[in-house]
């Protein structure tokens, strides 16, 4: 089972107060984190600003590089790219507080995990 982190789903750990990673285990039981290399890309270029943004982007970062493997995709726009990785096969969740890019996912048949309330993730099924 892999779940695709969005860049926000990375930046929530300092943003949000949300144990990212805690709270997918508690949902998913440990599940393989994946994040594509365009979202990280976004996450250089937010951490590189200043502010909450900036520290949350390359918190993002460090979690990214010790806890989720990276994949290149053909898409360059991190929501692209995400959902690229959220239609192959063995992905079934994405991680992502973005609504647009929820409705993609959900379209594709895909689960979506996001915020609720003050620093819990829940599953949207399709």
């Amino acid at each position: 089972m892999s779940v695709v982190l969005d860049t926000n789903a990375l930046m929530m750990p300092v943003e949000c107060d949300v144990r990212l990673f805690d709270e997918l285990d508690r949902l998913l039981d440990g599940p393989q984190t994946v994040a594509p290399r365009a979202v990280l890309e976004e996450l250089r270029k937010l951490a590189d600003g200043t502010g909450t943004a900036a520290r949350a982007a390359s918190v993002g970062l460090d979690l990214a590089k010790d806890r989720c493997e990276q994949r290149a995709t053909d898409a360059e726009y991190a929501d692209d790219a995400v959902v690229e990785l959220a239609t192959a096969p063995g992905t079934t969740h994405v991680v992502t507080n973005d609504g647009p890019l929820q409705d993609r996912v959900l379209a594709e048949g895909v689960s979506v995990i996001s915020l609720r309330g003050k620093n819990k993730l829940v599953i949207t099924q399709p």
